[in-house]
């Protein structure tokens, strides 16, 4: 058994967490054994696709054609797509229509969650779909000694600056205009926010708040994976004020740095995220401000821990070894109907 994780165009999502998936992916694969490929000229059995280009949906065709299993990798659905980049919410209906054609044209979807499986269930795609996360790198995201230090003297905080990290694309869904109204009612603590997103794609309510965004809010824009652990280790608290995900993998990131964590009351995290007993929610502006306050005077338990257990869970050898059920489980029914 050999796998295709086809890559083309890693170079436009490396930055998005479409990009982080595949390299989790590799990393499965690696420990857990299976053999793949990147190349699209060598001998495989399985096509595992992540992305939605048109150049993906032909190479799914010709792969069938070639009597090759198909496996897309659905991050992506017309929900999380709206309120993203400009006119995002105009061609949402069009964009279900391309998810339908590309994920209609494999053996077997693989999605991040639950809640996103019962998402697409809605499509009507006649697949059967698989949830797995998209993991973390336990081995990687672990805390250090001098993360936080490294992470302070980098942008000028002291040791008694109080600073809430949030990280995502520059788009509304990710809740970074919460993020914003959130500092300016906050004048007394430090808000900085990694990512980017290319200027011409940013829709111009996000990027005139962001010209206007008050003193104590940072943008270093897209940081290495090592920097972004400092960050974490260096935060007093994360937060992810998104609106909609089908999981968020800097999400399992904060976890696995043990960051102090409080997310939107979103259905995503109903199934596997608990306010007050792994993370804490908010419902809404005022309950995010609320609830920044209490847990940053300490007036709130610490649930580190228990959102430790949370990433620990998907660690990424287990997704290897999920991941490789589902590719025999596709080659073994594929024999079962011949």
């Amino acid at each position: 058994m050999k796998i295709l994780l086809h890559t083309g165009k890693l170079e436009d999502v490396k930055k998005s967490g479409v990009g982080r998936a595949i390299v989790h992916q590799m990393k499965a694969l690696d420990l857990v054994h299976v053999p793949y490929t990147t190349n699209i000229n060598d001998d495989f059995d399985i096509v595992h696709i992540n992305t939605i280009f048109p150049e993906s949906l032909m190479l799914a065709k010709r792969c069938k054609q070639m009597g090759k299993k198909v496996i897309f990798h659905a991050h992506s659905t017309e929900e999380d797509f709206r309120n993203s980049f400009k006119l995002s919410n105009n061609v949402a209906p069009a964009f279900r229509k391309w998810l339908k054609i590309c994920y209609g044209s494999a053996d077997l979807l693989i999605t991040p969650t639950e809640y996103s499986k019962r998402v697409l269930e809605k499509y009507d795609l006649g697949k059967e779909i698989i949830p797995i996360s998209n993991g973390i790198d336990l081995d990687f995201f672990k805390p250090s000694k001098d993360g936080r230090k490294k992470f302070r003297e980098k942008y000028g905080f002291s040791a008694d600056d109080k600073v809430i990290m949030a990280v995502g694309l520059y788009i509304e869904r990710k809740g970074i205009l919460e993020f914003l109204q959130l500092a300016k009612r906050m004048p007394e603590y430090k808000f900085i926010w990694f990512g980017y997103t290319k200027p011409s794609l940013i829709p111009f309510k996000i990027s005139d708040a962001i010209k206007n965004k008050t003193d104590n809010v940072y943008f270093p824009g897209y940081v290495s994976s090592d920097e972004l652990k400092d960050a974490y280790e260096g935060c007093d608290l994360y937060i992810f004020p998104t609106k909609e995900e089908t999981e968020g993998i800097v999400l399992l990131e904060a976890l696995a740095m043990k960051a102090k964590t409080l997310i939107s009351d979103i259905p995503i995290y109903d199934d596997w995220l608990k306010d007050g007993v792994n993370v804490y929610k908010a419902k809404n502006v005022d309950d995010f401000e609320n609830k920044i306050k209490l847990i940053l005077k300490g007036q709130l338990p610490d649930l580190t821990e228990e959102g430790y257990k949370v990433a620990k869970e998907r660690d990424i050898k287990k997704i290897g070894y999920k991941l490789k059920k589902v590719y025999e489980y596709v080659l073994e029914k594929d024999l079962i109907n011949k």
